[in-house]
């Protein structure tokens, strides 16, 4: 039976590429695809695929929140991040809210169809790239412990980190939950204490 896959990206020509590339292997069925976080959420619930393949920066629903609340309504569906982001703040952000593995967007093909091939087996993948970018400062993001500390932020600690992987500065991220420039700057300081990671 073929791996089902749903794909997630704003980008409707990304979306193109990598149902193209994916089908070309008879072990993978693109069941759908969505262009913003909230319609992936539905689009998890209503088809139920094996894996989904994740952008991080999505508008209307980041792709971290989105994970997020997958994980909770169907727990059996296993999440790749693909993004051109690999600071650790967005590795770890993604982990933390359940994905299974995580990858730069501009990976070999024969990386994408490993991850999909070891994720879909219950593994867990993460891009060489990402992990030695991590193991520079002694830090395994898949680990138990880096987990726990992405559940350790808090509801508004989470919401800023969602708005900085959407790209979005700290005047409006202050203006979007209407809190001060300076509450943002200290929000920003506290998520790096607690997941301890720095600016890359």
């Amino acid at each position: 039976m073929a791996t089902r896959i749903l794909l997630a990206d704003d980008h409707r020509i990304m979306r193109e590429g990598l149902r193209a590339l994916i089908e070309k292997h008879s072990q993978f069925e693109i069941v759908g695809q969505a262009e913003d976080g909230r319609t992936t959420v539905r689009l998890a619930e209503e088809l139920l695929p094996d894996i989904i393949i994740m952008d991080i920066g999505m508008p209307d629903l980041n792709g971290i929140e989105a994970t997020r609340r997958i994980k909770a309504i169907v727990p059996t569906a296993r999440i790749i991040a693909l993004s051109m982001y690999y600071d650790k703040r967005f590795v770890f952000g993604m982990l933390g809210a359940g994905a299974s593995g995580y990858l730069r967007k501009d990976c070999a093909l024969d990386e994408l169809v490993t991850a999909i091939q070891v994720v879909a087996g219950n593994g867990t993948y993460l891009s060489p790239r990402v992990a030695g970018a991590g193991a520079k400062k002694g830090v395994n993001p898949l680990s138990k412990s880096r987990r726990a500390d992405f559940a350790r932020l808090t509801d508004r600690q989470r919401e800023v980190l969602q708005s900085l992987s959407e790209g979005k500065n700290t005047k409006q991220i202050a203006f979007a939950l209407k809190i001060s420039v300076k509450t943002v700057e200290t929000h920003i300081l506290n998520i790096k204490e607690k997941l301890d990671v720095r600016s890359t």
